[in-house]
């Protein structure tokens, strides 16, 4: 019988996997599961056929929304949506993208309708009928969003804002898997990602302080003509991952996204520098080359590496990916037991569950 309990479990099952032989003694974090799932596991009831998932009434943003009851429709404006939603199984239900999707473009259907989500083509959105349009807070400047017309015709348009923490993007994933019917499966990826980030603090967490690692994270290579450096500092998801790896961020210190100068960065002499920008060819090796940086340690050390933008930047479960990713480059020898990707268990458990 297909229960609840298998769902959440298998979130630390996930952890199980990933750590492998286990040499560095995690211990498996436990799962908390919702009062009301326990009680239906104790009962032996269906999970699919018995507990359902409360269709949202507000969006992430707190706007009052409206989502049918049955979603067969859907436009996403965003790529770290678009992924996620290809991830529950509902590519054919999706009519309709922002260009930044377009990455995703072969998984959905042919000559899909792209739209910039900055200034949207309401009346070419309207146009298709959609059951939702999911939108973002990379849309919306000084607090305009581009889609309230879409709004105004009565169309549901669920707003997420950018998340600033790792629970955050848990919530959005529970809430787009609420939207569109598939709220169970979005809550197994949520605490499937939860016990997965627990697993890599346990390691984090033991690492000395005198071993800890200063990590300057680079979104841009500066030059003459643009020499700002686009990075973050607490109060971001991005921070929580360098926490949770056990390094230290090296604008840890600063609030929020953040705009550097390249003397501030030189400044900070970070002992590892990650380039998250693939759209850059060549970052890494660009940046080691930069007059006036010889003597920062990363790039005395050869420490510096091109990371995989397309996992930390979208906000969903493959931030755990990506939280991986950094913490083998800047630790290997800690996180060498992890020999399997949040991904690869999260598909498996959630295709045994319900395939």
């Amino acid at each position: 019988m297909k229960k609840i309990l298998s769902i959440i479990l298998a979130a630390a099952a996930t952890l199980a996997l990933a750590t492998g032989c286990n040499n560095t003694n995690v211990t498996v974090p436990t799962v908390t599961v919702p009062s009301e799932i326990e009680s239906l596991v104790s009962e032996g009831k269906e999970i699919v056929n018995e507990l359902n998932v409360a269709i949202p009434t507000k969006d992430r943003a707190g706007n009052d929304i409206k989502v049918p009851e049955k979603v067969e429709k859907i436009v996403s404006m965003a790529p770290s949506t678009t992924q996620f939603l290809i991830d529950l199984g509902l590519a054919d239900k999706i009519i309709g993208i922002d260009t930044n999707s377009a990455s995703y473009a072969d998984k959905l259907k042919a000559d899909i309708p792209q739209f910039d989500m900055m200034s949207p083509d309401n009346e070419a959105i309207a146009a298709l009928a959609p059951d939702i349009v999911f939108t973002s807070g990379m849309s919306s400047v000084g607090g305009t969003s581009p889609f309230q017309s879409l709004v105004d015709s009565g169309i549901c348009v669920a707003d997420i804002p950018s998340p600033s923490s790792i629970s955050g993007i848990c919530e959005d994933l529970e809430f787009i898997g609420a939207c569109v019917g598939k709220g169970m499966e979005a809550l197994a990826y949520s605490k499937g990602f939860t016990a997965f980030m627990a697993g890599i603090e346990e390691i984090g967490k033991n690492i000395p302080a005198e071993e800890q690692k200063t990590v300057l994270v680079m979104m841009n290579v500066p030059s003459a003509e643009f020499p700002t450096i686009y990075t973050f500092g607490k109060g971001t998801y991005m921070n929580e991952m360098l926490e949770a790896i056990g390094a230290k961020n090296a604008f840890g210190d600063k609030e929020g996204w953040l705009s550097i100068s390249i003397e501030e960065a030189i400044a900070a002499n970070p002992d590892i520098i990650l380039m998250d920008c693939n759209w850059m060819p060549d970052a890494a090796d660009q940046v080691k080359a930069l007059p006036g940086w010889e003597n920062v340690n990363a790039i005395k050390n050869g420490a510096v590496y091109a990371v995989n933008e397309d996992l930390c930047s979208r906000p969903n479960q493959h931030v755990a990916e990506a939280t991986l990713e950094w913490a083998k480059l800047i630790y290997s020898d800690k996180f060498n037991d992890f020999t399997k990707t949040f991904d690869d268990t999260a598909n498996d458990f959630i295709s045994k569950v319900f395939g």
